[in-house]
């Protein structure tokens, strides 16, 4: 097993062997770039995702109050159902921040 693979190595000759290398290290440039782009965009729309929710808590702060206001615990619920209004939100595209973000992460990456 191992002579057949040493003949198959020592038939492929240095050029071609080394454009299949340079083949397989773009593939892994190109896939590092992917990952990294995909991370970009996600970290950008969490981000802008914070941002909108510190927005809608302000927003919903005096929503509810009076005698009819939901109870003692009402509070508490209001702040997971903004977190998903946020989130909601960016996935629809947002206020733009996100993109701006993005791309600001992926020209610091490119810079290094």
């Amino acid at each position: 097993m191992a002579a057949s693979l040493t003949n198959t190595l020592t038939s492929i000759s240095a050029p071609a062997l080394s454009q299949t290398a340079n083949a397989m290290m773009m593939t892994n440039k190109e896939a590092r770039a992917a990952l990294n782009a995909e991370k970009a965009k996600q970290s950008s729309q969490d981000f802008e995702a914070v941002f909108v929710n510190q927005m809608f808590q302000h927003m919903f702060s005096g929503v509810g109050e009076g005698p009819f206001s939901g109870g003692p615990g009402a509070h508490v619920w209001r702040s997971f159902m903004v977190d998903e209004y946020a989130k909601s939100f960016v996935k629809k595209g947002g206020i733009g921040l996100a993109a701006h973000v993005e791309r600001e992460l992926l020209a610091q990456q490119e810079a290094k």
